[in-house]
């Protein structure tokens, strides 16, 4: 195996060609840290494919990397398919665009089809493209909602779902074996859309999207839809369709922020553009108090989740992604039983992360309730394992506490184009009898139990917190605590070793005696110790307390 600096002098040589990447290595060289940190390994190909900070190295994101990860797909389809093709969709985020033509590039230098869209479009508008097109697979160029620093490259299957632990594990095998400047294959683009094997996606294609979309709609004829709305994009592909998926469906009193309506991948005015992230709702919470709006939605980049607030008495209250999904899937069950939609043996799925409440909920309109692994692309599959039983239309929603819903089958991904219409939908509908979202929201904790929730994280830069961060997983997987915040832990899963009939994750599961329950799991795509924390109190102030109780002990825990 060669030496990092090696390794970064080979770089230094191959990447003469490429002005930005070869000044970039050319600036670090005295700087042994900044060299070891890019090179110390290569980027995880995991099962959402690859992310990480952009710039040059092995260990990120740039176009070498992307090319090599496309060259090793490449030569996974062509062993599983004897006619590949692809999907390709990309966000505003810098390099996205760039990525996405090297990557088509290379898949038609392999000998595959390649369908991309022309102009930015939603993750979930990518997840439609493969199944509408019949792809054996395709990608998609986003770093979702982490901050502009970064970029990534999901990979999807030919179900549209983002591929399995299975499929992952064959990928990298075979990325593992490309040499990212020996080994890739290219060819020119421009040439290659002349030859007919890159093909732009078409506007039929983007309507029978939009048209599926619309098809999940629940609000009856006659309710008012004169709704004041601030949407912002977050400067990113939700621009696309949301605007035109809400007009068509009466919602037209739209307010767009100016300084975010614009693709950029810098993110001038929300250097963390993630709707879960109060900071990122700033411009649109101003722009929503300057129009005196009734609601704020907020897109990330690539459209796949979406945050909300209301206006209230006191100002804007923002919905958490918790309390819009158990209010969502409650306004699906209700909608769907009102006008006799709501299938035989409906199915609902959350992951295992996402608020227990679901639970009462699902029990109350008699759905059969999923616990899946964390990742949408679980929510996904399920709905693929209906299909191939021939019971997709028993599945009625999908939802994560991190913004992300789904209440249809048409793709196999969280949607926020579909979901910012459920929330529009929603909020009409009950403006109609008077009420506001948070009073609804009043109302099913009367009848459920109030149910608190809180999202920590814990940074590991560099290759000394990653090590960091396995130790503490290693040390809290050996030395289980017996207690936290003073109240017993009555017992735990380990998902990694246990048998839970799930798949294998490095995930740790807490249930305490008072029903408060902790999960513990190294992020995905981001180096970060996530801890999702439930309680339930008999009201919102008791509530409030045992959650803060809770993460303070686990604060102490892990830091400690």
């Amino acid at each position: 195996m060669m030496a990092i600096e090696d390794i970064y002098h080979r770089w230094t040589v191959q990447t003469a060609n490429n002005e930005e990447l070869h000044n970039e290595l050319l600036n670090i060289q005295n700087d042994r840290e900044d060299i070891e940190d890019r090179f110390y390994k290569e980027l995880e190909f995991g099962t959402g494919g690859l992310r990480g900070v952009l710039g040059a190295g092995t260990n990120r994101m740039n176009v070498f990397t992307v090319s090599k990860a496309t060259q090793g797909y490449s030569n996974y389809l062509n062993q599983q398919f004897e006619k590949p093709s692809v999907a390709i969709g990309y966000d505003s985020r810098i390099h996205s665009d760039d990525f996405a033509r090297a990557a088509a590039a290379v898949f038609a230098a392999n000998v595959i089809q390649v369908h991309i869209y022309d102009h930015l479009m939603p993750t979930p508008a990518l997840s439609f493209a493969v199944r509408d097109l019949h792809c054996s697979g395709g990608i998609v160029l986003t770093a979702s909602h982490n901050p502009a620093k970064y970029n990534g490259y999901k990979v999807y299957g030919a179900d549209g779902c983002q591929i399995t632990t299975e499929a992952a594990k064959a990928i990298q095998t075979a990325i593992n074996e490309v040499d990212p400047f020996d080994d890739v294959k290219r060819t020119d683009f421009e040439l290659a859309m002349e030859n007919g094997i890159i093909n732009y996606i078409g506007e039929d294609t983007i309507d029978r999207y939009q048209a599926a979309v619309s098809t999940a709609s629940l609000l009856p004829e006659g309710i008012d839809k004169n709704v004041a709305i601030v949407y912002t994009p977050l400067n990113g592909a939700g621009i696309s369709c949301v605007p035109r998926c809400l007009k068509e469906h009466g919602f037209t009193n739209i307010t767009i922020p100016d300084e975010q309506k614009n693709p950029d991948g810098h993110f001038p005015t929300c250097p963390y553009p993630n709707p879960e992230v109060r900071e990122a709702l700033k411009v649109g919470l101003r722009w929503a108090e300057k129009t005196q709006s009734d609601l704020l939605l907020a897109t990330d980049p690539d459209c796949d989740r979406v945050g909300a607030a209301v206006k209230t008495t006191s100002g804007y209250t923002l919905i958490s992604g918790n309390q819009m999904g158990v209010l969502l899937f409650d306004f699906v069950c209700k909608m769907r039983q009102a006008n006799g939609t709501m299938p035989k043996n409906p199915v609902a799925v959350k992951t295992i992360v996402t608020t227990p409440m679901a639970a009462k909920i699902a029990e109350h309109y008699g759905v059969q309730l999923i616990d899946v692994l964390t990742g949408f692309k679980f929510i996904g599959e399920q709905i693929g394992l209906l299909e191939k039983k021939g019971e997709a239309d028993r599945y009625i929603f999908g939802f994560e506490e991190s913004y992300g819903y789904l209440s249809g089958s048409f793709v196999r991904d969280k949607d926020a184009v579909n979901a910012s219409l459920l929330i529009c939908e929603m909020f009409a509908w009950y403006k109609s009898q008077g009420k506001s979202l948070v009073n609804v929201l009043e109302e099913l904790y009367q009848e459920y139990g109030c149910y608190e929730s809180k999202l920590l994280s814990f940074q590991f830069e560099g290759a000394d917190g990653f090590a960091k961060m396995q130790s503490l997983m290693t040390e809290l997987r050996t030395n289980r605590p017996a207690e936290l915040a003073g109240i017993a832990v009555e017992c735990s899963i380990d998902y990694l070793n246990d048998d839970t009939g799930l798949p294998k994750s490095n995930v740790l599961r807490f249930f305490l005696k008072n029903g408060a329950e902790a999960v513990v799991r190294p992020s995905g795509t981001e180096p970060k110790l996530k801890v999702y924390l439930t309680v339930i109190g008999r009201n919102k102030v008791e509530a409030k307390k045992e959650i803060e109780l809770l993460v303070e002990s686990m604060e102490r825990f892990l830091m400690s």
